[in-house]
């Protein structure tokens, strides 16, 4: 009997779904023989890098020879410094997917269990199944909440706490959805969770985020010392393609994740170019007054046409299209628009759109309107 090669991996990944990133423009202009066509479905920055970071990863590129800094030292300073943190507080990553990946193989077991609300970003499930844990899942604020439709409820995501919890995943603002919890709500959050569960709040759209909503980093890690943070050079930096993120926890959290992370998971190129991006915040707010302006558009837009759509801090929006969303995502393929379908996520109506330059955006409505 031929044998299967599954059955020798352990029960989590036998039961695992490969996650599902966006389609790219390339694979769609080859299956349909269309062209011009562009992406608005996995929440990239429209408009680049900085120019710095492209001058670094040109004067970089010659010493791609040699191995990485290991412990990425110069960027790694640099946020600390960024973050009024000591240096021993950074854990590097290819990309915040990696940290999540560390945090799960470091704490979770078999017998453990980590909490996330539904509606949450796809890797939590993933991570948390790979290792062979359980996954608690708290319900979401009802679709028609008054101010926030399935947004993380806090009641709810501590009623799944349980003896067994060793991890809670918080995203601020979360994926697919756009939603967030307020400082203060999220303060009064991790007061109540116990000090021997891990609380992991995920900032990958944290600067998109509106003044009064910033999260009190400083503060928190001063007050919670079980409080991971992640964040990403993938989204407002513009470097998804270089795979560049790190976590911010207390010294002790930090070694330990250290111990499991490879040696170079993050590679030359991605170090000099996040280390060069810190350096230039216009680049920053202009692509965070882009997207205002896109969101506004956007939602207006929305509006006119009688579609509701989910609040959202980040550089998407989640809109109800009010039938199979897979369906109209189908359509939109072929007026060579690509979004994210989010059925994956038990949203099967909607549909998750990056918000891109006001040119993209417009190409958009265009092809929704016709599609609809």
């Amino acid at each position: 009997m031929k044998q299967s090669f599954l059955e020798l991996a352990t029960t989590g990944v036998q039961q695992l779904t490969p996650y599902q990133p966006g389609k790219p423009v390339e694979e769609l202009e080859r299956e349909l023989g269309i062209s011009n066509s562009i992406k608005l479905a996995s929440n990239e920055n429209p408009l680049g890098p900085s120019p710095l970071a492209l001058t670094a990863i040109s004067d970089i590129s010659p010493s791609i020879n040699y191995y990485p800094d290991g412990g990425g030292f110069a960027l790694s300073a640099r946020l600390a410094e960024k973050h009024q943190v000591e240096t021993a507080c950074i854990t590097l990553g290819n990309g915040s997917n990696d940290i999540l990946e560390l945090v799960t193989r470091a704490f979770l077991t078999p017998s453990h269990s980590a909490v996330f609300s539904e509606h949450s970003f796809a890797v939590y499930p993933i991570v948390v199944q790979a290792v062979g844990a359980k996954a608690n899942i708290a319900k979401a604020f009802a679709e028609d909440h008054e101010s926030m439709p399935l947004g993380h409820d806090p009641e709810a995501l501590l009623a799944q706490i349980d003896g067994t919890t060793r991890i809670i995943f918080i995203a601020n603002p979360n994926n697919p959805t756009g939603t967030w919890l307020a400082p203060s709500e999220l303060e009064e959050l991790f007061a109540r969770i116990a000090t021997n569960i891990i609380i992991v709040l995920d900032l990958a759209y944290t600067e998109y985020v509106d003044d009064e909503f910033k999260p009190r980093i400083d503060q928190w890690l001063q007050l919670f010392p079980n409080l991971v943070i992640t964040q990403t050079f993938s989204k407002v930096y513009a470097l998804a393609g270089l795979r560049i993120g790190y976590s911010i926890s207390n010294p002790e959290i930090a070694d330990i994740l250290n111990r499991v992370r490879q040696p170079f998971n993050t590679n030359m190129i991605a170090q000099a170019a996040a280390l060069a991006s810190l350096d230039d915040d216009g680049h920053v707010s202009k692509s965070v007054a882009m997207n205002n302006d896109g969101k506004a558009f956007l939602q207006k837009v929305f509006t006119e046409m009688n579609l509701r759509y989910l609040p959202t801090m980040g550089n998407f929006i989640s809109l109800n299209v009010e039938q199979d969303g897979l369906a109209l995502y189908d359509k939109l393929l072929r007026q060579g628009v690509i979004v994210r379908p989010v059925a994956n996520y038990a949203m099967p109506e909607y549909l998750r759109v990056t918000i891109g330059t006001r040119q993209q955006n417009e190409r958009f409505i265009q092809a929704l309107k016709l599609c609809l």
